[in-house]
């Protein structure tokens, strides 16, 4: 049997600092792990410029001539993270056995990709790379972190802990997942529906190398929400059991008026009042705006525009 060609796939945003670092490691990387018989020699480092402001694309396009393992797509613009990890997946999927996406600031331990190669070897088309602890984050970070898979969790949407988007796919995950046409795309919640078996590999997360982060807090709320409300109806069915416990109170309070102005103890007031509209007006508030994010998800489905679009490949398009 031979082995399987492997393609890294590293999306990138803005890395013209952090890229000439990485990408040798990435290369070193491939070229052992075919040394030792466990890739095939055709195995390639895939980047994905997701409509970088800086030099990221020119560095791509630069290592993609000084070696032929480095290939490079750019994206027409800026379309995010997932979309940028999705449009490389769909693009190596013909052309390899295995893929491993990977972030390109060279916090991920490389060296867990012997182990994810291995445990495909032993029969597993999904192998996840789960961090062994969060020890490096600050605590603001880890506490957050903790929380977004705790919430997750309680409404529904099933996700690996402490996993991100370090993984190996197989081909037939990659055939699979392209039947999945949702727009709205969150894939660390996206995988586990495709199934077939996997496994999880441990390993030890580092200090961004250079750069800086791409995801603040603002981005990390907006991961959570999507994921919660692309793989989950939990939130309208807890609208649905808050609106029966506000009703029964609310006719609870009815009952209660009524016995009070047929005993005469009825006493004008507006606090009472006051309250009871703020509150019930605040509770549609919340809900409306929970169904109109759900509702917002279904007209952008609708609309079913692509959710990638390769402007140049270094292979097809080579520009000086």
């Amino acid at each position: 049997m031979n082995p399987p060609v492997l393609y890294i796939i590293v999306p990138c945003y803005n890395e013209e600092a952090v890229l000439p670092v990485t990408a040798p490691q990435f290369l070193e990387k491939i070229r052992s792990l075919a040394a030792a018989e466990k890739i095939g020699p055709e195995s390639r480092v895939l980047f994905v410029d997701d409509g970088s402001r800086d030099a990221t694309w020119s560095i791509i396009r630069a290592l993609s001539r000084q070696d032929g393992h480095f290939l490079g797509i750019a994206q027409s613009r800026n379309r995010g993270h997932q979309n940028a990890v999705l449009a490389g997946l769909m693009e190596a999927k013909s052309h390899c056995d295995i893929t491993i996406t990977i972030d390109c600031d060279g916090q991920d331990d490389l060296d867990a990709m012997d182990e994810m190669v291995e445990a495909y070897l032993r029969g597993n088309d999904v192998v996840y790379g789960v961090r062994s602890s969060r020890k490096t984050d600050t605590w603001f970070k880890r506490t957050t972190a903790q929380c977004f898979y705790r919430l997750m969790g309680v409404m529904g949407a099933e996700v690996v802990y402490n996993h991100a988007d370090y993984r190996l796919l197989s081909r037939r995950v990659l055939e699979a997942l392209a039947d999945y046409r949702e727009v709205n795309l969150f894939l660390r919640g996206l995988i586990p529906l495709v199934g077939f078996q996997s496994a999880t590999v441990e390993y030890v997360r580092r200090e961004r190398i250079a750069g800086e982060s791409h995801y603040p807090l603002s981005k990390m709320i907006s991961l959570a929400l999507n994921g919660i409300t692309s793989l989950s109806v939990k939130p309208l069915r807890l609208i649905t059991g808050f609106g029966v416990i506000v009703a029964l109170v609310s006719f609870i309070g009815v009952i209660w008026a009524i016995i009070s102005a047929l005993l005469g103890r009825t006493v004008a007031g507006w606090a009472s009042t006051t309250c009871i509209v703020c509150f019930v007006s605040g509770v549609q508030l919340i809900s409306l705006g929970i169904i109109g994010e759900y509702l917002g998800k279904v007209y952008l489905e609708v609309k079913a525009r692509p959710r990638y679009i390769i402007r140049e490949k270094t292979w097809e398009d080579p520009k000086p």
